[in-house]
């Protein structure tokens, strides 16, 4: 929801927290600010309403030698976006001062009785009650401070706070929202991802729900809320900082869609055994035993991952003949599910942090259910409280909208599929089939995005005056259409778009049909292409633009569409991953056509870490 930086060290304190809040940027990014000290006890606070780039223009003519700093990039909850409302906030005698991700849900109470002691406030935020309550703690010792303060507060936090009345160290704490730092020679840095940590080390150590720490440039310790020191070890990231910056696009979020045919090579590297038609799944290996007795699966996510989940049910359900129910993390944990120790739950997330999805596996975890992920960040807290689980293995995401991790999804679903089957009545040539048709798709995708970038950039422009638009998939593309919806709508926004089964127009949205409604179809030669070739008949007798996406060598909906775009044939259940390229790129075009800012579409967040 908000990025945290956090630094103590030799180099520049002020320009280390703002090239880490420029990465961070993607959290949030509707006001920002920093607060450093330096070796006399002097203060600043810089904060200004908008992007980072506002703030490093602001702190350009700035000469003060800070020693710490903290730095925020906000995604506004409580309070509106204003100066006053940005981050770090400080205590009343301005010499305490913190950084937060999260939300607090009982701040009205603790700001109550902190008015009655006589503290002065000056946000509208939540937050703030925080700091005035380790205020009231402190006696010179900050963690003692922090550690009493967090035992009256309820919700969800990530937090940075310094003292310039106790130097030399950051205290940081965490439940249920990110927080990974590093301490490596002679310096300390903590950010709500890697990415700000990456130009200094490679070693980092993510921070566990209730756990406190201790930050100094000499090391760092870890303590659970009873205080409690507990032994923690830095992990060994496999990013690389270039992997976190643009490469010559001019955007993250088109850089991630060419990334996509190497996000599916890096996610099925080392996973496919063609000859015995297997796929080998490292980080289910412990519970191989437990999957083959299950007889039901969960698949719950959020947004673009819960799509792919829907696509994983059809993957699972008609190869590995294993009954799959697909939730919403936001509504499985409300609604009393059915569940037995037969059922395994599979969570998915990109961050491994979604806090609605966190929730719904803890929920299955105290019913006792198997529980696995397939999360991108490594260290992440889905993957720290899932029994078993696989890795993306994709590198960093930075736009806000998921495009390469969906792919990756998709791909890490198709290889489980097989991992389930083959424990069943799966075949070996069924296996091979499939297997064999992953580890062509790169090169499928590929071709997709040659052929297929400029051509859905000019038919953004031809639609770009529209202002709705409809998508229609069925079967395993189903999902796919509600995918290119959801992008519309995040990318391009002012545009509303909605997805559909193909053969529920007749069943309400044909009312709409009309010149003013481009229909866009999803309609591969597939086993249910007769059948949308139908509805696409349907669309066009109420003279509605029609968008087709068709298999290569189909120039049969030329004579029903306005417009029809090509991709490779592969295999029924991995067109999904095909058939997904030209509307991202199309969501992509449409956006910037349209001047949005389309790597931070506005209101949304990349890591949605509160409810």
């Amino acid at each position: 929801m908000c990025g945290i930086v956090g630094y103590l060290g030799k180099d520049d304190v002020i320009s280390v927290i703002i090239s880490g809040l420029k990465r961070l940027e993607y959290r949030g990014y509707d006001s920002c600010g920093f607060s450093v000290y330096d070796k006399k006890g002097q203060d600043l606070t810089l904060k200004t309403v908008g992007r980072v780039a506002a703030l490093e223009k602001m702190a350009e003519s700035l000469d003060f030698e800070a020693v710490c700093g903290i730095g925020h990039s906000r995604w506004a909850t409580h309070g509106l976006v204003t100066e006053k409302n940005a981050h770090p906030h400080f205590d009343c005698k301005k010499e305490i001062f913190l950084v937060h991700n999260g939300i607090i849900e009982n701040y009205k109470e603790i700001k109550k009785k902190l008015l009655e002691r006589g503290h002065k406030f000056v946000s509208d935020t939540d937050t703030e009650v925080l700091v005035h309550l380790i205020e009231e703690f402190f006696k010179g010792n900050l963690e003692e401070a922090v550690h009493r303060a967090l035992k009256y507060i309820k919700g969800a936090y990530a937090i940075a706070v310094i003292s310039k009345k106790d130097p030399g160290k950051i205290v940081v704490a965490r439940k249920s929202s990110p927080l990974v730092f590093s301490v490596e020679k002679n310096r300390a840095i903590v950010a709500s991802d890697p990415t700000p940590i990456l130009p200094f080390s490679d070693k980092v150590v993510f921070l566990e729900d209730d756990e406190l720490a201790v930050l100094t440039p000499e090391g760092f310790k870890v303590f659970d809320f009873e205080k409690k020191q507990k032994i923690r070890e830095p992990q060994v990231l496999d990013w690389t900082i270039e992997e976190s910056e643009k490469g010559g696009f001019s955007h993250f979020m088109l850089k991630e869609i060419f990334e996509e045919p190497e996000a599916v090579e890096n996610s099925i590297r080392g996973r496919i055994v063609l000859d015995e038609g297997i796929a080998k799944l490292g980080g289910l290996e412990m519970v191989s035993d437990k999957l083959s007795k299950i007889d039901r699966l969960i698949l719950v996510a959020c947004g673009t991952a819960s799509y792919a989940c829907m696509v994983g049910e059809y993957m699972i359900e008609e190869n590995a003949e294993i009954p799959v129910e697909v939730d919403v993390a936001s509504e499985f944990r409300y609604r009393n599910p059915i569940l037995d120790k037969k059922t395994a739950f599979l969570a998915v997330s990109q961050s491994g942090e979604t806090a609605d999805t966190l929730a719904a596996l803890r929920e299955a975890k105290r019913k006792g259910l198997l529980s696995l992920g397939v999360v991108n960040m490594v260290g992440s807290s889905i993957t720290r409280e899932t029994e078993a689980g696989v890795y993306n293995h994709i590198g960093p995401e930075i736009a806000v909208a998921a495009t390469k991790s969906f792919i990756s999804q998709l791909s890490i679903l198709a290889l489980l599929t097989v991992f389930l089957g083959r424990q069943r009545n799966m075949s070996l040539s069924k296996g091979q089939e499939i297997l064999g048709a992953l580890k062509k798709l790169p090169d499928l995708m590929r071709e997709t995005l040659k052929e297929n970038d400029e051509k859905m950039k000019n038919l953004a422009e031809k639609y770009s005056k529209y202002r709705n638009f409809i998508f229609l998939g069925r079967k395993y593309n189903y999902p796919v259409a509600l995918e290119g919806a959801l992008k519309l709508k995040e990318i391009a926004f002012y545009i509303h778009a909605e997805g559909f089964p193909t053969g529920e127009i007749k069943h309400g949205p044909i009312a709409l049909a009309d010149e003013n409604l481009p229909f866009f179809f999803i309609a591969p030669k597939d086993s249910v292409y007769d059948k949308v070739v139908s509805n696409m008949e349907e669309v066009r007798a109420r003279k509605a633009p029609i968008i087709a996406i068709t298999t290569k060598g189909n120039s049969e909906l030329e004579k029903i569409a306005d417009d029809v775009i090509y991709v490779p044939q592969t295999i029924e259940m991995l067109m999904p991953i095909l058939n997904t390229i030209p509307l991202h790129l199309f969501a992509y075009y449409m956006g910037n056509i349209l001047g949005c800012d389309v790597d931070k579409p506005r209101n949304l967040a990349k890591s949605v870490t509160v409810e």
